[in-house]
């Protein structure tokens, strides 16, 4: 089995492995990671899976999923300032074939669904992108 990571590798995982090698060679052997590194790792895993981070990471695979399931998603992405309203004007939502349901579940538990008819795939990936706290 290779231990040799993908040329491709993402550059926050790329970031986060050279941090955990600088960490590595400034503690004894088997030391225990600090609490942040883990919750990094986590937040790594969530977004990339937990095969390529625990490689790219050097972690035990198992280790990643335990800690990956003990972890709050809260815990990993800190919730941002929440927008009351979003809008979605009739030239930003093109007519198209697509035709889908999206539905969330916020952090008190309300439930969030969304029925959207006649839209292209670019803009219901801009418009997750959005709904998911990510840049425009």
């Amino acid at each position: 089995m290779s231990t040799k990571l993908p040329a491709n590798l993402p550059g926050a995982l790329s970031a986060a492995s050279q941090r955990f090698h600088r960490w590595r060679k400034q503690h004894r052997r088997r030391a225990r990671l600090p609490q942040e590194l883990w919750r990094r790792a986590a937040a790594l895993a969530r977004k990339h899976g937990l095969h390529l981070t625990a490689r790219a990471l050097g972690l035990n695979y198992y280790s990643l999923q335990r800690r990956l399931a003990e972890t709050a998603p809260e815990e990993v992405f800190p919730t941002k300032a929440q927008q009351a309203f979003i809008e979605l004007l009739p030239e930003v939502m093109a007519p198209g074939s697509v035709e889908c349901t999206i539905e969330w579940v916020e952090g008190g538990g309300a439930t969030v669904r969304m029925h959207i008819q006649g839209a292209r795939l670019p803009e219901l990936t801009y418009l997750v992108r959005v709904l998911r706290g990510g840049a425009a």
